[in-house]
């Protein structure tokens, strides 16, 4: 089969599922044709299955906003006709679910049919869809998809809950590929980021305020309260500035080390002892998932999809949105005694198995015949 994936390039989860996907695709016999308007940070090289068409768009004064949904619809015509694509896969609502259609409409215009597959990642719907600018055209994309797939059963419940759909939404949940990760690098020196006796906690992001940043400074700052610690800050964004100054106003900016942007998440990871993810919503939780496949529990809140994924008492802990004195004890609870965080680390690899790509890939092949008999 000759599929077209449609996403956003960047670290967002979105993103990176939409990569992973496509390079799994790309490993059972499929031939892949990634169509964005550039590279995808997590597709490191390309080959015979896997192929990247850029899409540009014309800069010109008339246009205070450039129409990249128009640039992108004519892109995907003209890569259909091409390469004789079969099927197009569209992540996030907007603008994607918008101009596949789009260029499906053209498509019928010169006789040829193809199916459209829209997966709904999170934002695209909680957050940027749903503002009354967008709500109509999100509804009407969604409701024209020949399939649609939402990455949790929090997020389908927000989805119909917020629009006016339908269509079935299919859960598919986000996933990950146990068989890169073997816990066994060579290179991990843990020495180099803390000292022996001291315990690493983590964040990964992109520091925006649903992730609630502050929280994981105070959480952290109860912490080392107790034991010795370090917190990892990876990731930027517009909430980075104050979780700086934040720390230097608590007295432990020597302890809170901002790494940036990292493409070597899993060696990051293989430091840490515990993961933080206090956010505001989540509508899955991939960052979780890639720190328990790393056996790192998580500490949580108990927001969107996240309780699909990190399971209470047993891979970390949940908690309010917001009560970072629970959070911070449950914590505290599993970094203190060695064998309590060992068990933990060992439940937190054991559910992360359970959303191994080997078992989400083959849903989404059924799910691709399914659209071709709807289309």
């Amino acid at each position: 089969m000759k599929i077209a994936i449609v996403c956003y390039p960047t670290f967002g989860g979105s993103g990176v599922v939409a990569t992973e996907l496509g390079i799994a695709l790309a490993n059972r016999g499929h031939e892949v044709h990634f169509i964005t308007y550039k590279q995808p940070v997590r597709l490191a090289m390309l080959n015979s299955k896997i192929h990247f068409h850029e899409v540009h768009v014309p800069q010109y004064p008339l246009f205070k906003y450039q129409p990249y949904e128009l640039a992108l619809s004519s892109k995907l015509v003209d890569m259909v006709k091409l390469y004789k694509i079969d099927l197009l896969h569209v992540h996030y609502a907007i603008p994607h679910a918008y101009a596949g259609y789009m260029a499906k409409k053209m498509l019928e215009d010169q006789g040829i049919t193809i199916p459209m597959v829209t997966t709904l990642h999170g934002t695209d719907i909680t957050l940027v869809g749903n503002h009354p600018d967008y709500k109509t055209a999100v509804s009407f994309s969604i409701n024209k998809s020949d399939v649609v797939t939402a990455v949790s059963q929090s997020l389908k419940r927000d989805t119909l809950r917020l629009f006016d759909i339908k269509q079935d939404i299919e859960v598919v949940p986000n996933f990950i590929d146990a068989g890169k990760y073997n816990h066994g690098f060579t290179d991990c020196q843990r020495d180099m980021l803390a000292g022996e006796e001291e315990r690493i906690v983590t964040h990964i992001s992109n520091f925006r305020k649903v992730k609630r940043i502050s929280d994981i400074i105070r959480i952290f700052y109860r912490i080392q309260q107790e034991l010795p610690a370090r917190l990892m800050m990876v990731g930027e964004g517009p909430e980075k500035e104050g979780a700086e100054k934040l720390s230097e106003e608590l007295g432990i900016a020597d302890k809170v080390i901002f790494l940036g942007n990292s493409e070597e998440i899993d060696k990051l990871l293989c430091f840490s002892d515990l993961f933080l993810l206090p956010s505001e919503t989540e509508s899955f939780g991939l960052a979780a998932l890639e720190a328990m496949i790393n056996k790192t529990p998580v500490i949580s809140s108990n927001t969107g999809g996240i309780p699909e994924v990190n399971i209470n008492g047993i891979s970390g802990y949940l908690s309010d949105v917001g009560n970072v004195e629970e959070m911070a004890n449950n914590a505290i609870k599993i970094l203190k005694d060695p064998a309590v965080l060992e068990k933990f680390k060992s439940n937190a690899l054991t559910e992360a198995k359970k959303f191994d790509i080997s078992h989400i890939v083959p849903i989404y092949e059924e799910i691709y015949q399914k659209a071709f008999q709807l289309a």
